[in-house]
C-alpha cells in the first residue's frame, strides 16, 4: 500500500533512507545522529525564534505589524546563527564533509532568513555553506525563490 507522511524533517529522513545511494542519510553513526540534532534543532529551536519575524515581515501587511516581535524574534535568533557558524567553522557541512540531509531542512530555514529584511551580520562559514547548499542543482527552483 502506499505510505501517506507529513512532516517535512520526517519526509526528508524517509527518502534519505530510501535511497541510500545518494548519501543524504550517513552510514556512519556518529555522522548520523549529528544530522539528525541538526534536523531535530531546526524543527524545534530556530524555527521557533525566527517564526514571529517570517509572520510579521512577509505575512503581516506592513501597517500591522508588531515590531516588537520582529525585534525579539531576531535577538533570539541571533545566537543560534552564531552557534551554527561556530559549528560550520569546523566543518564543511552540518554532519561532516558531505552534504547529508541535515543540510536540506536547515538550509531551508537559513534560506527563510536571508530573504527577510533584516540586518544580516556577516557570519562568514554561514554564508559560504549556505552558497554551497544553494548551488546543489536540487536547490533550484526552491532556494532562489522569494518568500511569500
Amino acid at each position: 500500500g502506499e505510505l501517506t507522511l507529513w512532516e517535512s524533517n520526517t519526509i526528508v529522513r524517509y527518502l534519505a533512507t530510501r535511497h541510500p545511494a545518494s548519501g543524504l542519510m550517513p552510514a556512519d553513526t556518529r555522522r548520523r545522529f549529528l544530522a539528525e540534532q541538526w534536523m531535530d534543532w531546526q524543527q524545534t529551536t530556530i524555527n521557533r525564534t525566527s517564526f514571529d519575524a517570517f509572520i510579521q515581515l512577509i505575512r503581516t501587511p506592513a501597517d500591522k505589524r508588531q515590531h516588537a516581535l520582529i525585534e525579539q524574534s531576531a535577538a533570539r535568533t541571533a545566537p543560534l546563527l552564531d552557534l551554527l557558524e561556530a559549528h560550520l567553522a569546523q566543518s564543511a557541512f552540518l554532519a561532516g564533509d558531505d552534504f547529508s540531509m541535515a543540510d536540506i531542512p536547515v538550509g531551508c530555514e537559513i534560506h527563510r532568513w536571508f530573504g527577510l529584511p533584516l540586518e544580516h551580520p556577516p557570519r562568514q562559514h554561514l554564508q559560504r555553506w549556505y552558497a554551497a547548499v544553494q548551488a546543489r542543482p536540487a536547490s533550484r527552483g526552491v532556494l532562489d525563490q522569494e518568500l511569500s
